[in-house]
């Protein structure tokens, strides 16, 4: 993609000052002539891609399964405060779309709901896997 293609021409305003305190009138906005450019989509910072691990790899990590399993709040508790957020934040749909989100991966806020609702332990153990992998690479 070309800065041509994801900017936009725009020109600028000027404002003169108006004769008494408090008076617009439309002569005192002009424009110039030299155009500025404007970002109109912004460049993402990660590529598009899908969590690291699929939703029912729960071989992967044991150790984070046993812990959803045992104590499922505490697992959503520790998400939470990896992505600094409260910890009531940490379990169900809304902190799965932020993540989603923030890491560009692929799904909708729907299948982030249908997921959270029918498979929560599985989705947030997937959740918490995939964040531990971005901490191992580099790039949480």
């Amino acid at each position: 993609m070309t800065l041509e293609q994801t900017c936009t021409p725009i020109k600028s305003c000027s404002i003169k000052p108006a004769r008494r305190r408090g008076e617009i009138n439309s002569s005192s906005f002009t424009s110039s002539e030299n155009p500025i450019m404007a970002v109109t989509i912004q460049p993402g910072r990660y590529e598009r891609s899908e969590f690291q691990t699929g939703l029912c790899d729960t071989c992967d990590d044991c150790g984070t399964c046993c812990y959803g399993f045992l104590c499922y709040p505490c697992l959503g508790c520790s998400i939470a405060s990896d992505m600094g957020e409260c910890c009531l934040c940490g379990l169900g749909m809304p902190i799965r779309s932020v993540y989603r989100t923030k890491y560009n991966i692929e799904g909708s806020m729907c299948s982030d709901f249908m997921t959270a609702m029918f498979c929560p332990l599985c989705a947030t153990c997937q959740l918490k896997r995939d964040i531990d992998r971005r901490k191992e690479q580099g790039i949480f």
